[in-house]
């Protein structure tokens, strides 16, 4: 392990030889830390993309972060000036959607402990949202989300609903969001994990990242094997374990929380660790074109 990471400042910190770049037809991005950091693009990122449509390799950007709808996410994504459509955004409730599709399809009504957009996006994939209002329906399964406008009085809902033995589902397990502000945004796990030591129930999934449904439901709508598709990410807990588990190449750029002596310690050793996603996309573009 030592030995992979010893080249010192140059961009490619270590390539697994075994990987076929020449395979990947689609490139699963993380937003905040490798794409972008904060509310501004990486001064490189524009090209990397323009680099990719040129190759002919497709992209997905993936976030834990549930707070937003897809929708609000293709809208900042094309706000920055890249290209994008809701296909190519996924979210950690994108991967609940997947999940329940594959585990609860007859499930149609549900208590979502999210924001008003969130519940907007289940409600037009199908489901009935039930409030702490309804007093004549019961819900079929409760949604931990991360919730920027969380009440007690809903918070309590839940948990109730929880504690009568309703599934529920943890749309990702982070329990802290990332911010530049002098504060602590608490997130869906916290929220969770105060759900559980009151009811004393884990939920029955978590499918937002590190779990492998998260990219499995990519997978799944564009029919890849798991040499066709990667996943870029700056989180080593979060991005490199799916990528560990589900057994596709990962590769860490060091542009947002990981760092090559946190790498070290964490015991994972990811396919590529690169100074940036430009290094990729010179990496796939000689893969492509022998160049």
């Amino acid at each position: 392990m030592s030995d992979q990471y010893s080249f010192g400042s140059h961009p490619v910190h270590y390539l697994n030889p075994k990987v076929d770049l020449t395979k990947i037809k689609r490139v699963a991005f993380d937003m905040d830390g490798t794409i972008y950091k904060g509310g501004t693009l990486f001064p490189f990122t524009r090209d990397v993309f323009d680099t990719l449509e040129k190759i002919g390799i497709e992209y997905t950007f993936l976030t834990n972060n549930s707070s937003k709808s897809a929708k609000d996410y293709l809208k900042k994504i094309l706000n920055l000036g890249l290209k994008a459509t809701p296909d190519n955004i996924t979210t950690s409730a994108s991967a609940t959607f997947f999940y329940l599709k594959q585990h609860y399809p007859d499930v149609k009504k549900i208590y979502v402990l999210g924001t008003a957009s969130l519940r907007e996006e289940f409600t037009e994939h199908g489901y009935t949202m039930i409030d702490e209002f309804n007093e004549t329906e019961e819900p079929e399964l409760v949604v931990v989300a991360f919730d920027t406008t969380l009440t007690y009085e809903r918070l309590c809902k839940g948990t109730y609903w929880v504690g009568q033995n309703k599934p529920y589902v943890a749309t990702h397990p982070d329990t802290v969001c990332p911010t530049d502000l002098d504060t602590i945004l608490v997130d869906c796990g916290a929220v969770q994990a105060l759900i559980e030591n009151v009811t004393g129930r884990r939920p029955e999934a978590v499918p937002g990242k590190p779990d492998k449904d998260m990219i499995g439901g990519i997978m799944d709508k564009y029919n890849l094997e798991k040499d066709e598709i990667m996943m870029v990410g700056d989180r080593i807990y979060t991005d490199m374990e799916m990528a560990r588990r589900a057994e596709i190449p990962g590769v860490l750029v060091l542009t947002g929380e990981a760092t090559l002596e946190s790498l070290k310690e964490s015991g994972l050793t990811p396919e590529l660790v690169l100074d940036n996603i430009s290094v990729l996309a010179d990496l796939l573009v000689k893969a492509k074109t022998g160049k």
